[in-house]
């Protein structure tokens, strides 16, 4: 019970910091859009849970162990370290540095657009499951859902039994980050650029849409009727509203034979 404490105590010694960090500066995990980085995210954790690991098994080693012959042979603490732990890890990390790449170069290219939020309102936990739309992506969820278990999964079994060094999980075990990791990337790869609008405001009856990846001909339209539209020098869209201007309406960008996600607006009026 002592060593499960210790190991708790030692966990939020390494989370709280970190926690408060990213609280105040947000952009190691945001990526280019400002939303929060779903590989990165997940990297990182698996970092704070694999340190988290070896710190608590060398100060139980060190002191309730019984020094350095702890830790020797081949059935040792520390024995599943290179043939579970660092596959564990390298799957969240490979989808991280290949994703980086793969939206890089899109970005560039002009194939996908990355626009910064223009809202308020933000859901950071949600933006690790959902699209640059906002809307819940199926290969993203669970490829969060299946690393929360697995981090749960070694805690949890650390935790009985902390005097038994790294807990002895099946080798197979990456399968459960690095499967949905590669689904994670192919789905990078293979996302379309749909349009994305990130903030709608009307003034003097008209309409502005902000957002990226409009392309060189797009259409606004408006609860599906399309608007005379037109491009500011910012890159903007703008449109004359109907008369009378309705107080609530639901605003969709069409590019190229691309659709974005529905943005509904609401008067503040």
């Amino acid at each position: 019970m002592t060593s499960a404490l210790f190991a708790l105590a030692l966990l939020a010694a390494l989370t709280g910091p970190i926690a408060l960090r990213l609280l105040r500066h947000p952009g190691f995990v945001t990526g280019r859009d400002g939303r929060l980085s779903t590989s990165t995210t997940l990297a990182l954790a698996w970092t704070v849970i694999l340190v988290w690991l070896l710190l608590a098994t060398l100060g139980y080693g060190l002191t309730a162990g019984g020094g350095v012959d702890w830790f020797q042979g081949p059935e040792g603490p520390l024995s599943s370290l290179t043939t579970v732990y660092l596959p564990l890890l390298g799957g969240p990390y490979a989808a991280l540095i290949a994703a980086k790449a793969v939206v890089g170069m899109r970005v560039e290219r002009g194939s996908m657009a990355k626009p910064a939020p223009k809202g308020t309102e933000r859901r950071p936990m949600h933006d690790l499951i959902s699209n640059d739309g906002g809307r819940t992506d199926l290969v993203d969820l669970q490829y969060v859902a299946l690393s929360a278990v697995t981090m749960l999964y070694v805690v949890a079994f650390f935790l009985t039994d902390v005097g038994g060094g790294l807990p002895k999980l099946p080798a197979e075990m990456w399968a459960l980050t690095g499967a949905p990791a590669g689904a994670y990337l192919v789905n990078k790869m293979a996302t379309r650029a749909n349009p994305v609008i990130t903030h709608v405001s009307v003034t003097e009856g008209l309409l502005a849409v902000e957002g990226g990846g409009f392309g060189d001909d797009p259409r606004v339209e408006l609860d599906g009727t399309a608007l005379a539209t037109s491009a500011d020098p910012t890159g903007a869209l703008t449109a004359p509203l109907p008369t009378p201007a309705p107080a609530a309406f639901t605003v969709v960008v069409t590019t190229r034979g691309l659709r974005s996600d529905p943005y509904r607006y609401t008067s503040a009026a």
